[in-house]
């Protein structure tokens, strides 16, 4: 039994190695068939596949071309009209605003001409309020301060 079954293990090794030979001997095969080819017919093939590469190429080249060439004038249309609208806009609004600085000036001037000895009285009380706010501050915190830190019994 023991014997039968080493021949039949030696068989399958056989096989396998024989195969293994068989596809080794293919590639083989295939390089010597492809050297052959390549010295022979292939240079007449890598020609065409030459030509034809370069016939595709220009056709890419021009159609992507014109349309490169057709998205650059658009672009500049778009950017020449974006340009014009902002600059009437601008010019729109600084008319604007110098028709209102030309309406109001006169009388603002006037007003600060007409009260000069009113300014330096509105400021001294305005500094007055906030002097007596910020003590009367300063007052509460102490106060707070000193609730705080007497101990409870």
């Amino acid at each position: 039994m023991l014997n039968t079954f080493q021949h039949k293990t030696n068989r399958v090794g056989d096989t396998v190695f024989a195969a293994s030979r068989q596809v080794w001997l293919a590639g083989l095969g295939a390089a010597v068939v492809t050297r052959d080819w390549a010295e022979k017919e292939a240079a007449g093939v890598f020609r065409t596949l030459v030509k034809e590469g370069a016939a595709v190429e220009s056709r890419a080249i021009r159609l992507v071309g014109g349309q490169v060439e057709s998205s650059m004038i658009k672009a500049n249309t778009v950017w020449k009209h974006t340009r014009t609208t902002v600059e009437n806009v601008v010019r729109v609004y600084a008319d604007t605003a110098a028709g209102i600085v030309r309406q109001s000036l006169p009388a603002l001037l006037t007003a600060v001409k007409s009260t000069p000895a009113e300014a330096p009285k509105r400021r001294n009380a305005q500094h007055a309020r906030k002097s007596a706010a910020a003590s009367t501050r300063k007052n509460a915190k102490r106060a707070t301060r000193t609730t705080k830190s007497t101990p409870k019994r």
